[in-house]
């Protein structure tokens, strides 16, 4: 009987890019950001809450500053995970070629050598092509799919038909399977119902403090919506990620 493996030796200065609209973040998204790291060797996952998230037509149930806020509760004290204001600080649709970019650009002017992992679920995979400059993108960073439970497999043969470049900068990973959904938190709290062990606890508590997601609620009419289009990353009900 074989051994199953156990996490990957940690390269320095490898980075995970977890993008997504975190509305709200989850305990979904945290387990999927510590497996990858575990997968890959990552010695930090970035998460990048997105201003404008480009696959949703209709705006965020919180504003991109309450967002990022319970981000930076749900990580905080492990150093392992970060928050980017990237896209917060950049004006129009967060597209993810220009952040990943963005983040190579900066390690070599930090003068490392980019050495960036961009997680998505099988479900985002499969509209990769689609998104804004797939090959930029795979020029940037290596890419790591995620299941999504009622969900097939990721057709890598299909991008690499595509982009033969990209060949040995894609890797499926098998975990975890979480059933967790972004619109089933709020629908929750919407209904007046309990959302704890599916959110941190200080999610929860700035959720209540602020009145997030409630009936009736309208977030911060300055965050905008944006056309749709493929996104790079949301937990979705029965699986993994999609953006």
């Amino acid at each position: 009987m074989s051994e199953a493996p156990g996490p990957a030796a940690v390269v320095p200065g490898r980075l995970g890019i977890l993008g997504g609209t975190f509305d709200p973040v989850h305990v979904g998204h945290l387990a999927v950001a510590i497996a990858a790291r575990e997968a890959l060797g990552l010695e930090r996952v970035l998460f990048v809450p997105a201003r404008i998230p480009p696959h949703r037509s209709s705006a965020p149930g919180a504003s991109a500053e309450d967002r990022a806020a319970m981000v930076a509760l749900a990580i905080a004290g492990d150093h392992a995970l970060g928050l980017s204001p990237l896209e917060l600080d950049r004006d129009g649709p967060s597209f993810t070629v220009d952040t990943v970019e963005a983040l190579a650009t900066a390690e070599r002017a930090a003068g490392r050598q980019p050495d960036l992992w961009f997680l998505l679920s099988a479900e985002a995979f499969d509209g990769f092509l689609d998104w804004q400059a797939p090959e930029r993108i795979l020029a940037a960073v290596r890419l790591a799919v995620l299941p999504r439970d009622g969900h097939g497999p990721p057709d890598v043969d299909a991008v690499l038909r595509a982009h033969s470049e990209a060949a040995g900068r894609i890797v499926a990973l098998d975990g975890p399977h979480l059933g967790l959904s972004a619109s089933e938190i709020r629908d929750r709290i919407a209904r007046g119902l309990s959302v704890r062990y599916l959110v941190p606890d200080a999610v929860s508590a700035y959720i209540a403090d602020h009145g997030l997601y409630r009936a009736g609620y309208s977030p911060d009419p300055a965050t905008p919506s944006a056309p749709s289009a493929p996104s790079a990353w949301t937990l979705r009900t029965g699986g993994t990620a999609s953006s």
